[in-house]
């Protein structure tokens, strides 16, 4: 994984920070869940609010021109860097509503695979189970994987060969075939996370990965980083649980973590993959 520097503290007395994502430019987006708000860090380090009410958005994902994201009130949707402007990817599935969307990525086919677990989910669950889903360019919305418990934290390795599923309430990494957008063969167990003192089966929540698909895991014990075959290869520590982290900064080596009240920085020797999208 390459040499990393210092944890630094950048900015703290959130509520619960979660999704970040840089722009082609270095800006950084993330989400504050309970306060309702999409921050914006630009690359001089000022903090501004980008949107507020979101609709509770967790994960994004900036691709072009676009911010990608899952509220977790219900939709997957997008807003428009340039003005804010929201508008509704999928709201629903097979007449539903989803339960909260949680985490995403895009793929270079303009598709977007989406998580849906349990997380601020109406009670009983809107679409009956947790669920993986993709959505394709043409807006037609698929469920792909209906057997993990709470799966969170959704990527693709570089080649987007692999669609790696983080679930927050198994031990277990899975990783599935990209067949083709969209289409998934069996899963498998990727890796297996390290345990807290106590715990059998804390998962992990989002994640990020290198341009050597290197994977770095949110995890209850920091950020676990695991090589492309599963082997572990360290935990980095960071001061609160981080809750997702994504590569961005000067030469896209900074990672940008999202851990409870704060957003950290790590400069690291090695690139984030950038997800281009179409």
């Amino acid at each position: 994984m390459g040499s990393i520097g210092k944890v630094q503290r950048l900015h703290t007395d959130f509520a619960f920070t979660e999704g970040p994502t840089s722009d082609a430019d270095g800006n950084l987006y993330f989400t504050d869940i309970p306060n309702n708000r999409i921050h914006k860090r630009d690359t001089r380090g000022t903090l501004t609010v980008f949107v507020e009410p979101a609709g509770h958005c967790n994960g994004l994902m900036v691709a072009g021109d676009r911010l990608l994201a899952c509220e977790m009130d219900g939709q997957l949707k997008q807003y428009d860097l340039a003005t804010g402007k929201e508008t509704s990817l999928a709201s629903k599935y097979e007449g539903a509503r989803f339960n909260a969307p949680n985490d995403l990525v895009i793929d270079r086919s303009d598709g977007i695979y989406f998580s849906d677990p349990r997380f601020r989910a109406p009670d009983p669950w809107p679409q009956g189970t947790e669920a993986v889903y993709y959505r394709s360019a043409d807006g037609k919305v698929t469920r792909l994987i209906d057997d993990r418990s709470a799966p969170n934290g959704v990527i693709l390795s570089p080649d987007e060969k692999t669609l790696y599923v983080i679930p927050s309430m198994e031990k277990q990494m899975w990783a599935y075939p990209v067949e083709s957008p969209g289409k998934i063969g069996p899963g498998k167990v990727f890796c297996e996370l390290a345990q807290p003192d106590g715990k059998t089966d804390a998962g992990g929540d989002g994640l990020t990965i290198d341009t050597n698909g290197n994977l770095y895991i949110t995890t209850g014990l920091g950020l676990q980083v695991f090589d492309a075959t599963g082997k572990a290869l360290g935990i980095i520590k960071i001061p609160e649980q981080p809750a997702n982290v994504s590569f961005g900064g000067k030469d896209n080596k900074t990672l940008f973590v999202t851990a409870r009240t704060s957003l950290y920085s790590i400069e690291t020797s090695t690139t984030g993959h950038v997800f281009p999208g179409k």
